[in-house]
């Protein structure tokens, strides 16, 4: 690493008087439950003798809180974040790296302050090798909070990096994030999974099937994980396995992962920040699964029947894109799932008439079932015949029988079809009023 100008230390020294002053000024009461001083932490390390490490990794804390409800960060203001953020890219601008290209300070920092941040972690985590370790134990030795902060200033220098500068890293960035999801506390753990978010993001096809074993069998390991953390592991678990075992999906990490992430929906399902999560991230293991899926229709459906009908529109609307793709994946062969899949999707289209987001849920609905009428035939037609006079269906049973018309007129261009009735219009919603009748 090289430096275009001269006055490179004092800049720094000007900068680092800059931000410490604004620290000085910033008031500062500790938890309660805190063992450590997050700001005397960042005066140590805005010291008038402050390496460029040093600064680095205080800017990395300051900014980091910008994203952080934790009580260590927490009483960090904005104003001193952004002021933050400013001084690491006017320093960044300073610097220069061999052969003239585009400098990343923190790419340039990372194989010194990884190892460091990683031993910070390392310091209050549980010995598995030993039986009697445990979390008052491993909290003796260090206190947790500077695996805390650790982790949060690891985080954010992952998050500098991009492609192509993350895929010469791996070997440095991966053994890290794995000791944070080792670590007993939710936060630590946390940060870890942010971090390979981000990693599998910026990464080629490839760049992690050296770890591919050891990181997938972590996020199997976490998955049972606090609920502050459910969406993390989640949204890690699924972009890892689909990019590590993108060519495989048969691989039995599919089914693990997949497994574990059901059996925890199970034990609360009722609970809804785990259920908006899993439905949100959840579609890029179906879509590698694909047919396979069917192996899991029987706790997938039960879990998806239930949320149907939740008083809640976000998880009914994500339940409903969710069955969409497993209809187009799948087409339902041979399930049992198939006729109480259509009777459920009849309930809510009546049950939608009290809800805000009506028409978006009837218009789902409406183009469900006519993907079922399109794949399943006369098996749908028979399942359709028991609602299909309905009154509180009209508008529905019409816009069937147009889209059957119309598709088997495309199949067959000669073919005569019934002229649906006036009003029925694909999207159209004259059972609003029955329905409250």
């Amino acid at each position: 690493m090289t430096n275009s100008l001269p006055d490179l230390r004092s800049h720094l020294s000007q900068l680092t008087k800059q931000i410490l002053d604004s620290l000085l000024k910033t008031p500062y009461t500790p938890h309660e439950t805190s063992r450590i001083s997050t700001k005397s932490t960042l005066q140590s390390l805005l010291s008038t003798e402050s390496s460029l490490n040093d600064f680095a990794l205080a800017c990395a804390l300051l900014s980091a809180s910008r994203s952080s409800t934790h009580e260590l960060l927490v009483w960090i203001p904005d104003h001193l974040s952004t002021a933050a953020e400013t001084a690491f890219s006017d320093l960044s601008k300073a610097y220069n790296v061999p052969g003239g290209g585009k400098p990343n300070l923190a790419a340039e920092l990372m194989p010194e302050i990884v190892p460091v941040l990683k031993e910070k972690i390392k310091e209050s985590s549980i010995d598995k090798s030993d039986e009697a370790d445990e979390f008052s134990a491993a909290s003796a030795r260090a206190p947790v909070d500077f695996a805390i902060l650790a982790a949060h200033q690891f985080r954010w220098f992952v998050s500098k990096i991009e492609y192509p500068y993350l895929d010469k890293m791996v070997n440095l960035v991966i053994p890290c994030a794995l000791t944070c999801l080792d670590h007993w506390s939710p936060e630590v753990k946390g940060q870890g999974m942010i971090s390979f978010v981000h990693v599998a993001k910026n990464v080629k096809a490839g760049a992690l099937d050296w770890y591919g074993d050891v990181i997938l069998d972590a996020c199997c390991q976490n998955i049972a994980c606090a609920d502050e953390i459910w969406q993390y592991v989640v949204e890690m678990s699924v972009l890892l396995v689909t990019c590590i075992q993108r060519d495989d999906p048969r691989s039995l990490w599919f089914e693990k992962i997949l497994t574990e992430m059901l059996s925890h929906l199970e034990r609360q399902p009722r609970n809804r920040e785990r259920r908006i999560a899993w439905l949100k991230f959840i579609e890029p293991i179906f879509n590698s699964m694909s047919l396979l899926l069917l192996v899991h229709f029987g706790r997938i459906f039960l879990l998806l029947f239930q949320w149907l009908h939740v008083d809640d529109d976000e998880t009914v609307l994500l339940v409903l894109k969710r069955l969409h793709t497993i209809v187009r994946l799948t087409w339902i062969r041979k399930s049992p799932y198939f006729e109480r899949l259509v009777d459920e999707l009849v309930v809510l289209y009546k049950e939608a008439a009290l809800r805000k987001a009506r028409e978006e849920i009837r218009t789902d609905i409406l183009s469900l079932l006519i993907m079922l009428q399109q794949c399943k035939g006369l098996q749908f037609e028979t399942a359709w015949n028991k609602h299909h006079s309905d009154p509180n269906l009209t508008t529905l049973d019409c816009n069937l029988l147009k889209s059957r018309n119309h598709y088997l007129q495309s199949s067959n261009p000669k073919l005569e079809t019934t002229k649906p009735t006036e009003g029925s219009e694909l999207g159209g919603d004259n059972e609003a009023g029955e329905n409250r009748n």
